[in-house]
């Protein structure tokens, strides 16, 4: 088979008007390709032509890499309609409460002194046989300690009645919540934490792909996933 001239592969390759320079990667290979086979064709040997199975590997490598390029433009459209309806559905989140991982506890009275408090809350791998809560101010002493009773495996949220072991209410302010889980044998289960916020505001992506909620400067951001609860 006959080489083909260097000035023909520099037009290839080297030249181009500015709108083939907008043209996709694949796209130049493809157009690049065909040149190049047509001149091969044009100036091959009568007798000893390309084969057809050459030819036929060629043409499939080429509609190969177009095909990926294809489907990580469709990939990328997918993902970026995903992000925009998780958006959309985040935004309903505003003005609504939540339960995420935490342990804060937060106490108001009103104006005859009746107690008011957030919801606290567990999410359980496993079902619990025994669960106690324990309320705790912000010097480290223990204000209240009391027992749930069982409790089924999930997301499971409860109230704290604003009084302390004395039965008296107490003062308003920040408090937290320790939680221990044990099953029928007493062994101790893991568990995590949870504490009531409320959504302020929706940021659709932090730079990283995750939609963030803002709870406020007490709670700080969470991310979309974090939510376990909706009240």
């Amino acid at each position: 088979m006959s080489t083909i001239d260097p000035a023909t592969l520099s037009a290839i390759n080297g030249g181009g008007s500015a709108s083939q320079l907008k043209q996709s990667a694949s796209d130049e290979l493809r157009s690049s390709f065909l040149t190049l086979l047509i001149t091969q064709l044009q100036n091959q040997d009568p007798l000893n032509p390309m084969e057809n199975a050459e030819m036929t590997s060629q043409i499939a490598q080429i509609n190969t890499v177009s095909g990926i390029e294809e489907l990580n433009t469709t990939l990328q459209s997918i993902t970026s309609q995903m992000d925009a309806n998780q958006a959309l559905q985040a935004s309903g989140l505003i003005g609504q409460g939540v339960m995420v991982p935490g342990n804060k506890v937060m106490l108001e009275q009103d104006s005859e002194g009746k107690p008011y408090t957030t919801p606290f809350g567990i999410e359980l791998a496993k079902p619990a046989d025994q669960l106690t809560a324990v309320i705790v101010g912000q010097g480290g002493e223990v204000i209240r300690r009391y027992n749930l009773g069982a409790v089924e495996a999930g997301v499971q949220s409860f109230q704290w009645d604003g009084k302390n072991e004395q039965g008296e209410a107490a003062a308003s302010g920040r408090y937290t919540v320790q939680l221990e889980a044990q099953d029928a044998e007493g062994e101790t289960l893991d568990s995590t934490a949870l504490n009531y916020a409320v959504v302020n505001s929706v940021t659709p992506n932090d730079g990283s792909g995750n939609i963030q909620l803002d709870l406020g400067a007490v709670y700080g951001q969470v991310q979309l996933n974090q939510i376990k609860q909706i009240l």
